[in-house]
Formats: structure tokens, sequence, C-alpha cells
């Protein structure tokens, strides 16, 4: 028989299991500051969630032709390819013409409470007109993109299809209704991160787990909180470089400028380059000026190494979509 071992390396093994268990009951306590990413977002009282209207709101996001130029659709900005954003500094619109602000993906959009990076639209209906009608985006009219719509069958049948209440269903607001209701289904669960926080202790690496203990420690969760990692408010930031009003330019309120709407943290790893002018290519250089800016705080080396690897987890599990065949 084999002897037994001696009282120390038992001790020492209560000891780990007992650092264990605190460990873990420590993690529980971060955990409770999260919320996993729910199937679907909030959808208002008159944006019905049918087949029919997702799909029509599938192809007027990939339609170019209502556009002026022909040649741009929602889809040019929010490639599905490049995490539904266009990975360059600031959005390309009509005539080539550059845009003051970065494109912000449209993943998990229908979970911010406002639109755009000043906030002014309060949901995806008001937020999907206006790319159509800016003259650096689409450059088109709403009445000459209803126009362009009306000259396919296959619009009107959809139309009617996805509006069969409505007598004269190719209008302004049922664009708005379907291309917010396929913009809603665009959502990323079952990250690393998600899957951590609904029990699956494996989900996420010791280093993603430090960096979510650094993450609420250092108040990162202060401002990116909820399911979308977003407080949806706006804060004051000081981006070099940057001359951009903000929310000011919305509210005309001086306490708003230089404010911008909080982005989402999910999929922060695949939606480069960041901030409102697209400036910061590099998420370790993004955590460490939010750092400097926002909390005071210089991160040590291993801080932001960690840091980083927890947002990695964020990166969820991309909605598979169509390219429809338009007309």
């Amino acid at each position: 028989m084999r002897p037994a071992k001696p009282f120390a390396v038992t001790a020492t093994a209560i000891a780990l299991c007992l650092g264990a268990a605190a460990s873990a009951q420590d993690m529980d306590e971060y955990i409770e500051m999260f919320d996993p990413l729910p199937a679907l977002p909030p959808i208002p009282a008159d944006g019905t969630m049918s087949a029919e209207r997702i799909d029509l709101g599938r192809m007027l996001f990939f339609e170019p032709r209502i556009s002026a130029s022909g040649v741009i659709s929602c889809a040019t900005c929010h490639n599905p390819a490049l995490g539904w954003t266009d990975r360059i500094s600031r959005a390309t619109g009509h005539d080539g013409q550059v845009g003051e602000r970065n494109t912000p993906t449209v993943l998990n959009s229908g979970f911010l409470g406002s639109q755009f990076w000043d906030g002014r639209e309060p949901d995806l209906e008001g937020q999907a007109l206006g790319p159509i009608q800016a003259e650096i985006e689409m450059n088109m009219t709403l009445e000459q993109a209803i126009d362009r719509l009306n000259e396919f069958d296959v619009y009107r049948e959809a139309f009617s299809a996805a509006f069969p209440d409505d007598s004269d269903p190719v209008n302004p607001p049922n664009v708005a209704l379907a291309i917010a209701a396929f913009e809603r289904t665009l959502n990323t669960p079952n990250s690393p991160f998600d899957r951590f926080l609904m029990g699956d202790e494996a989900a996420m690496t010791e280093q993603q787990q430090n960096g979510m203990r650094l993450f609420v420690d250092n108040g990162c969760v202060a401002c990116h909180n909820g399911p979308n990692l977003s407080d949806s408010n706006f804060h004051h930031f000081e981006l070099p470089g940057s001359t951009d009003a903000g929310r000011y330019l919305v509210t005309g309120d001086e306490l708003d400028r230089s404010a911008f709407r909080t982005p989402t943290l999910r999929n922060v790893a695949v939606t480069y380059p960041y901030f409102n002018n697209g400036s910061v290519r590099e998420l370790r250089d993004a955590v460490n000026l939010m750092g400097q800016q926002m909390l005071g705080h210089e991160f040590a080396e291993d801080e932001l190494d960690d840091i980083v690897a927890f947002l990695e987890s964020l990166t969820g599990e991309m909605p598979e979509v169509e390219v429809p065949a338009l007309p």
C-alpha cells in the first residue's frame, strides 16, 4: 500500500482549493456587473418583424439604385465582410466625398438608445432614411427614391406583402420600417463573453478574465454596460486632432460640445478603426487613449494586454445574411 502523503502537502492542497473557491466567488461578483446579449433588441409597437418585412429590408439595405449615383447602398459602408462597417477612418460617399465621421457598425444597433455618433435620431427607423438623403452619402431625395422603387414590379409586390394593410405601401415611412426590421436581425450572440456569463467557465481564458476584472475595477463599466456594453449616453471626449463638435450640433448646448454617444464594445476587435473620426486603428492604442482621456489612468503594458484580450472575447457569431438578387 502506498504511504499517505505528509500533512503539509494535504494542507497545501486544501489551501489551493479554498483559493480556487474564493477566486470563483470573486469572479461571480464581476459577472453580476454584465448582461448577456438577448436574442432580439426591443421592438417598437409599429416595428413588426414579419418575414416579408425583413426580406424587403434586406433588399433595400443592399439596393444601390436608391442613391443618386446608382452605386452606393447601405451595405457600401456597412459591409458584412468587414464587421458591418467599412474599416476606413471616415466614410466615403457620393462622388467620392469623405465624411466627417467614422462609420459605426450596424451590428446590435437595435440595442442602442439612439443612433449616430451625436444621437440625432432616437431609433433605427429614424436612422434609416438619413443616409439616403445626405448629400455626402447617397444624395437622393426620398421622392426620387420612391419613384425609383416604383419602377420595379418586384418592389411593388414586396412592399404590398410587407405592408398588406397599406393601400399605397411604397412610401418613405415603410422604407424606414423595413430597413429597421432587417437591421434588428443583425445581432451577434454566443460570444465567449456571453457563454461565460451564462455559466461556461471555459469560454474565456484566464487572461480574458483578468481583463474583465480590470475593465470593472478601472471604471470602464460605468459607461460600457448593459447587454450592448454602451450606456447610450453622451460623454465629452477630447480626441486629438478632432474639431467635431459632436452632440452640440444637435442640441446647441455648450455642455454637449465634443460629446459623443458611447459606442458599443461588442465586436470591437473587428470594427476598427476607432472613435468618431477613425483616427486610431489599433485596439490596444484605443484602450490606452481611453485610459488617459476618460479615466486619468496610465495602463501598464500587461494591463493593456489583458483588457484587449477581454475585448476580443466580445466578438460574437456573425449573422448569416444572403446577399439578395435584386431586380
